[in-house]
């Protein structure tokens, strides 16, 4: 059976984007701090923090024992705080990186090279601030970091069938508003199912489409 792995496995983007890939036929393996299921019916759920390599890496380890290679993979784990350039200190920015763009990089890192091995899988990536805002400086150095990242990928592995993509949400994410989490899953899915010839590598969400 096909399986997903989604990394932050937290109440909005991630609930809704394993809810529908659930819909659609695969089984779903969650990761998060805390090792939840979002009562997800037959959801697998592991507990890593995503700044802890040995951990991150068991739990996706573990969630291949049980899935096999994925088909996809997501990783939605973030910090988003306001800061500005003046408050800016070396150990909020290292912090706030380790997780928004290092945690992706490992993730890849552990998966992407089975997927290219068996000549498929999709990498996807929640990003965000599609422009850089001074109040918010890690959140915009972290997703800035992300394009870069999806883009090496895909020079890395896209030849050998795996799509590396991100999501690009333009606010904040609520339910019954412009940028329902319900809505945005469906970014995911569609990405994860583009014929080769079609992939885009990344997919803005502004509340109007």
């Amino acid at each position: 059976m096909p399986g997903a792995v989604i990394i932050g496995a937290g109440p909005g983007i991630g609930r809704s984007v394993a809810r529908r890939f659930a819909k659609e036929g695969l089984r779903v393996a969650l990761v998060s701090r805390t090792g939840g299921t979002l009562d997800l019916e037959g959801a697998l759920a592991y507990r890593a923090d995503s700044t802890n390599e040995d951990e991150l890496r068991a739990a996706l380890d573990a969630a291949a024992g049980e899935l096999g290679t994925p088909d996809v993979v997501v990783y939605n784990a973030a910090i988003i705080r306001r800061d500005s350039p003046a408050e800016a200190s070396a150990r909020v920015q290292l912090d706030a990186w380790a997780v928004n763009v290092v945690g992706a990089l490992v993730t890849a890192a552990h998966v992407a090279p089975a997927m290219a091995e068996r000549g498929g899988g999709t990498f996807i990536v929640t990003g965000g601030m599609p422009e850089p805002k001074a109040g918010y400086v890690s959140l915009s150095l972290g997703k800035a970091g992300v394009r870069t990242l999806v883009a090496l990928l895909d020079e890395e592995y896209g030849l050998s069938g795996v799509h590396a993509a991100s999501v690009t949400v333009a606010g904040p994410v609520a339910p019954g508003t412009d940028f329902d989490p319900d809505d945005i899953a469906g970014h995911y899915w569609r990405l994860h199912t583009q014929p080769r010839e079609r992939w885009e590598r990344e997919v803005l969400h502004t509340g109007t489409t």
